[in-house]
């Protein structure tokens, strides 16, 4: 029940004041979201230290990628869980700007938490910053450059700028025109309005340097060519892409065959061969010279007898074709799948220049160029010296091609540097002064949590924040809206002049998916366990 004091002295009558268990619960979540959020903090920006992270098998990753920091995070509190499952969203809307989106909402909570404590309700807060969102979202799309994607150098400097903040920033200039090609090659820029990121394949092979990283207009399979006996170089290629076994059946049901006399053994050793030889005659009479195996997990895909007649037969073997791949491989040379030996038909086989075997660092991998048929596909092979330096050029090359998709999507750039935000602070202080009532507190509240990001920025840069922060606020007061913190200089710069640019899309989407999580959490007053 509610408690009510009654003030009969004072005439002042009945006074509400809330249950004390919603408030320590809001507060509970609250301090729970923002731990989450000081923890990932630090990674923030060109600066921004790196986490490592030991799973339970003992895996190491080394990474400052908010998303991939989260998603391997162990976290227990339900209300944590909602800036796990926040960053996650901004990772599927954007691509980037998934460490920025969990300390905005870690701000706005902390924000949040003050305007409560003023005694003002929670769904007045969460309706004024949901307002604030979208003034926000206005404010930003005021000051962004229109991006055309025939300007390559635009594509590149925002490609650059995403990859700066990366373990592998040293290699910008290399993966930012690989991200850039890669994504021109898979669209029409004329008419595109998204991009498939499953029509850029990202194969890791260790050895060498970042350095050695390449842009591979066709196929690129991580495995060599099975055999010793067979070609490792087919011009003129007809590839067959086969979901059958080259191997002796086996029957449905465990059993056993007792053989009493070696011309039994005999028998079925020639029956054997007879079958396989069968089946690889019928693979030659299509006119295949290259062949690809998807992985059986019932049996051998491949038996050795079956390798060695392939072989004789000068056919290129590459076997253990993942199935997630097959859609990948047929989209790239414009095959069909063949589910069993009656449909391998020369119409159902690619053709391509050619498909060669060629050494990369310590083995070796297989090349499909020059389709004849080719789909809107490319490779990107990624070199590097250990497992960690390759899962987190990976990483950093999806986080560039996400921004270049981001540029498809909504084809604007805004200035970086913590710049947009502390712009929309200003605006947003200034547009509070014609408010009145709770709702100018609100606005006033969002304001000053946007800047986090310049002052995180001047932090794990080694700047002094509150002198820089208020240095930029004065710069854009005066109407510098480009003036932005140049870590490099350790100064505060025209940030368009230093290249540094990103996408409209990762800031609208940031502060609108931390707004909405910050809404859900000051909605909830209670957690009850479920008994199942």
């Amino acid at each position: 029940m509610p408690e009510y004091s009654i003030g009969s002295t004072s005439g002042r009558g009945d006074v509400f004041k809330d249950k004390d268990k919603p408030a320590s619960m809001r507060e509970s979540n609250i301090t729970a979201a923002k731990a989450v959020a000081d923890s990932v903090r630090t990674s923030l920006g060109p600066k921004g230290m790196d986490k490592m992270i030991q799973s339970g098998n003992g895996d190491v990753t080394i990474t400052n990628d908010g998303a991939t920091i989260l998603n391997q995070m162990k976290v227990l509190h339900p209300a944590a869980k909602m800036l796990v499952e926040l960053s996650k969203a901004q990772d599927i809307e954007a691509g980037d700007g998934t460490t920025s989106v969990v300390v905005i909402a870690g701000s706005l909570l902390d924000a949040a938490s003050n305007l409560l404590a003023k005694g003002i309700h929670p769904m007045q807060i969460s309706e004024s910053f949901q307002s604030a969102a979208l003034k926000s979202c206005e404010i930003l799309q005021g000051i962004s450059q229109p991006v055309d994607l025939s300007n390559k150098e635009a594509l590149m400097k925002s490609a650059i700028t995403s990859l700066n903040s990366k373990v592998v920033s040293q290699y910008s200039s290399l993966l930012a025109p690989i991200a850039v090609d890669a994504v021109m090659k898979v669209i029409d820029p004329a008419v595109a309005t998204n991009v498939d990121l499953n029509d850029v394949k990202i194969i890791q092979q260790l050895g060498g340097t970042i350095e050695d990283t390449e842009l591979v207009d066709g196929l690129v399979f991580s495995k060599r060519s099975a055999g010793s006996g067979g070609p490792s170089k087919v011009e003129k290629a007809k590839i067959g892409l086969i979901q059958f076994c080259l191997s002796p059946p086996k029957t449905d049901m465990d059993n056993q065959v007792v053989v009493s006399d070696y011309s039994q053994m005999d028998r079925v050793l020639r029956e054997e061969r007879a079958y396989l030889l069968n089946l690889v005659k019928q693979i030659k009479k299509a006119g295949c010279n290259v062949l690809l195996i998807q992985k059986s997990i019932l049996r051998d895909a491949l038996s050795d007898l079956a390798l060695h007649f392939l072989n004789k037969m000068k056919i290129m073997v590459i076997k253990d074709i993942e199935r997630d791949d097959v859609e990948f491989v047929c989209k790239s040379i414009n095959c069909k799948p063949i589910a069993s030996i009656d449909h391998f038909l020369p119409e159902n086989l690619a053709s391509a220049e050619l498909v060669e075997e060629v050494v990369v660092g310590t083995s070796k991998v297989v090349k499909v160029t020059g389709a004849a048929n080719p789909g809107k596909t490319v490779s990107v092979l990624v070199r590097g010296t250990s497992k960690l330096v390759l899962d987190e050029a990976e990483r950093s090359i999806h986080d560039a091609l996400c921004v270049i998709r981001c540029l498809v999507k909504e084809r604007a750039l805004i200035a970086g540097g913590g710049a947009p935000e502390i712009e929309v602070a200003c605006r947003l202080m200034e547009y509070s002064r014609t408010l009145t009532g709770v709702e100018a507190y609100c606005f006033r509240a969002f304001a000053e949590a946007m800047e986090v990001i310049p002052s995180t920025l001047a932090e794990n840069a080694g700047l002094n924040p509150i002198a820089v922060v208020t240095e930029l606020r004065n710069r854009h007061v005066q109407g510098e809206k480009a003036a932005g913190i140049n870590v490099r200089k350790g100064a505060i710069t025209n940030i368009l002049d230093e290249n540094v640019v990103q996408p409209l899309l990762v800031s609208t989407s940031a502060i609108q998916l931390a707004a909405e999580t910050v809404q859900s959490m000051l909605k909830i007053d209670d957690i009850v366990i479920s008994m199942r």
